[in-house]
């Protein structure tokens, strides 16, 4: 590795490529980078570069806006994104690595490995051709954002999935990237934010009794995040348990309106249904999950999983689908339960009444026993402290990245100038 003037090792430069980061995030892959960042200060020389407003983050050197010229249509919206993604490539010079982070921003990896010279580290969060519902979202721009993602996916230098389960899809999806080139290093979560926390007055602010038990679901109103299967499984849950739905933004207006029908219809049937809409204060969230008797996660497609981790994180035993790499973070019968999904191929479930019928029965089976509901988010919690904290991730992570780093420098000094541009 190349000497400081002290003669000490220096640190490789490495800057990361995303759509999302603070506080402009809208899902668990800006969250991802956020953390990632922090934890891999003590190992890089890390710096981001984003797309969105400048921020005041001393790790962010770059923020760029997509080309306003686009149409504001489906088919500009994913041409927006490849157009951020020249401003970042060239914002990676100076790097020893680039690391990028969702279709999104994979792309401008694939450029800036290309402009400077250097290894590029793809993160993949989800797979575009397990989300055929996106089609609804970005019409002729999914054929577009799924290219993006094979093209720069077979051609990064290591690929990263985020859990055992991505990695399976990831080389059945697109078998031109090398299985060899695949690694597996979770998500993580700091602890120390995401703890029990007793204060209630986030609830009595919205309007929920503190007293009375309640099942909690939180995520963008999407396809994939399973909440229409929620809201059907709702109908046969206990009814003397709340329900607190926490949704973000929908992907299309006709899935909002749906899922604000769907929403009314249940509150003909039930009291207690508490929609919180738009993304809250993580302090609100972390109060939110520390007095729900249970959360759910009915994802249909589910790469990872974090919220998961955040509600264990909080002590409360999760009811989940076990799709993806869920089944890596909750175990069944230890600090949750695990409900079985079949799927289609549009990515719905096979038999939808089933599936909501089961999600119920997972549901009301920890309702009716608290005591059982207690020791698994007892367990839970046990679990995030002991496998997924960022700096465990961060160090595996650093590892991929001084491995590829050290491999090109080795290959420059034995071959001699390579024409990498100079960094100066």
């Amino acid at each position: 590795m190349t000497g400081s003037p002290g003669g000490n090792p220096r640190l490789p430069r490495v800057t990361l490529l995303t759509r999302e980061y603070p506080p402009e995030v809208y899902g668990g892959a800006g969250v991802h980078v956020a953390e990632l960042a922090r934890a891999l200060r003590s190992e890089v020389e890390v710096s981001v570069a984003c797309f969105g407003a400048p921020r005041s983050d001393p790790l962010v050197t770059a923020a760029v806006q997509p080309w306003s010229a686009l149409p504001p249509t489906p088919e500009g919206s994913a041409l927006r994104a490849l157009s951020a993604d020249l401003a970042l490539a060239a914002a990676a010079e100076g790097s020893d690595l680039v690391h990028s982070h969702t279709w999104y921003a994979n792309l401008a990896g694939l450029l800036a490995k290309r402009l400077w010279d250097v290894p590029h580290v793809a993160t993949c969060h989800s797979l575009e051709p397990l989300r055929p519902w996106k089609v609804e979202q970005l019409r002729g721009g999914y054929a577009v954002s799924t290219w993006a993602e094979r093209t720069a996916l077979e051609d990064a230098d290591a690929v990263i999935a985020v859990s055992a389960g991505m990695r399976d899809d990831l080389v059945g999806c697109y078998p031109g990237v090398d299985p060899a080139r695949v690694r597996v290093v979770h998500n993580g979560i700091d602890p120390s934010r995401w703890a029990p926390d007793t204060g209630t007055g986030t609830l009595v602010r919205l309007g929920i009794d503190p007293d009375r038990p309640y099942v909690m679901w939180i995520g963008r109103v999407t396809r994939q995040k399973g909440i229409t299967h929620l809201l059907d499984a709702a109908r046969h849950l206990d009814p003397a348990a709340a329900i607190v739905l926490c949704a973000g933004a929908a992907d299309t207006p006709g899935l909002a309106d749906e899922v604000s029908s769907a929403v009314g219809a249940l509150r003909t049937e039930r009291d207690g249904v508490h929609w919180v809409e738009g993304m809250l204060p993580e302090p609100d969230v972390v109060q939110l999950m520390s007095h729900a008797a249970v959360f759910v996660c009915p994802s249909t497609y589910e790469p990872f999983g974090l919220i998961n981790l955040e509600a264990m994180a909080c002590e409360v035993p999760v009811v989940a689908s076990a799709v993806g790499g869920i089944p890596e973070i909750v175990v069944d019968g230890v600090t949750g339960r695990l409900v079985g999904f079949e799927r289609r191929e549009d990515g719905s479930p096979a038999d939808p009444a089933r599936f909501a019928a089961d999600l119920a029965g997972a549901i009301d089976e920890l309702l009716a026993d608290p005591g059982r509901a207690g020791e698994m988010g007892r367990a839970g919690r046990a679990r995030v402290v002991e496998a997924f904290t960022w700096e465990a991730i961060a160090e595996r992570t650093a590892g991929i990245y001084r491995e590829l780093v050290s491999a090109r420098r080795s290959s420059d000094d034995a071959g001699g100038e390579t024409g990498r541009p100079s960094s100066t």
